[in-house]
């Protein structure tokens, strides 16, 4: 199956399973404890994924496309050399020599330049990603405190107590969602299935407890259904649209201008904000829920199942 088949499938589900989790507090009554019990199995997902297949994929992406540069650099002087033999035999010393000073005038520091751009490009990326939403987070909750009751986080897992902000709420989370559906293009982009799966996985298992929280926070604002349905639909729209540009733009022309490969900068920058979603705002809300701030043995037990699934689900790959 195309690459491209398999992005619309797997879009088409994030889709509707988004839909789908956010109309569950339209008609039925979830316990907390389960719902927390999700988003940790989530968190851990994120964070498994991030770091044990977005980031050595993305790593494997950078390198791959500088080892393609530098051989396609030798293949040219291979070529130069044997062309300059078989025409011009009585001036081949000359001719050869002055090659041979290109090559490693020209080789050597082309090998440098492109293992700098790659090396530095993995941290400055996973960072940018980082505080793309620490800035998005800070952003919307600043509105929230100059809007007026209640309101949800950006991770979508929990309903806390702020100002009355009904579309700075759908607002963050189309944002996050966006940034999600990044991971999923770059990821569809590397043609590998099972990368693509699991990284599939993390984000549904992310997006439910969002979609669900987005749904509830609503409800308990007084927002009629119509209107609920409607940021519903925005919001699981987000990440399938964004997974689509991302993958359409990764695989167009454009990434050919660029030194570095397209493809592993993006899975690196979702690589940081999957683990700014994790760490900073879903496993601390969890534990906010308790007097000593600490996990009880089952969630413990779920986060470090979540973590350690995406390894399992990997360690058949190769590349």
């Amino acid at each position: 199956m195309s690459e491209s088949f398999m992005l619309s499938m797997f879009s088409l589900a994030m889709f509707l399973g988004s839909y789908l989790s956010g109309l569950v507090p339209l008609a039925f009554n979830l316990s907390e404890n389960k719902m927390r019990y999700i988003t940790v199995l989530g968190a851990g997902l994120l964070v498994g994924t991030a770091l044990a297949v977005i980031i050595p994929e993305g790593v494997h992406a950078l390198y791959m496309n500088e080892l393609e540069t530098t051989h396609e650099i030798h293949s040219d002087h291979k070529i130069v050399r044997r062309h300059l033999n078989e025409v011009a035999q009585e001036v081949k010393q000359v001719k050869v020599e002055d090659i041979h000073d290109h090559s490693k005038k020209l080789t050597p520091g082309s090998e440098h330049k492109h293992t700098n751009t790659s090396h530095s490009a993995i941290g400055v990326t996973l960072i940018l990603g980082f505080v793309f939403m620490l800035i998005v987070d800070n952003f919307s909750s600043r509105l929230f405190h100059h809007h007026g009751s209640q309101v949800i986080d950006s991770s979508g897992s929990v309903v806390i107590t702020k100002p009355k902000a009904t579309w700075t709420a759908t607002l963050g989370l189309v944002v996050h969602a966006a940034a999600d559906g990044i991971a999923l293009g770059a990821a569809s982009a590397t043609s590998r299935f099972n990368v693509e799966l699991i990284v599939f996985m993390a984000i549904m298992l992310h997006k439910a407890p969002a979609a669900f929280g987005l749904v509830s926070f609503l409800m308990s604002d007084g927002v009629d259904r119509k209107r609920i349905r409607r940021h519903l639909l925005i919001f699981s729209l987000a990440a399938p649209l964004m997974a689509i540009f991302t993958f359409v733009l990764l695989k167009s022309r454009v990434r050919e201008a660029y030194s570095v490969d397209s493809t592993g900068i993006a899975m690196l920058f979702s690589a940081g904000t999957f683990l700014f979603v994790a760490t900073v705002h879903v496993l601390p809300e969890v534990q906010s829920h308790y007097e000593d701030r600490q996990f009880r043995a089952i969630e413990l037990l779920i986060l470090i199942i979540g973590c350690c699934f995406p390894i399992i689900l990997s360690m058949g790959h190769k590349h």
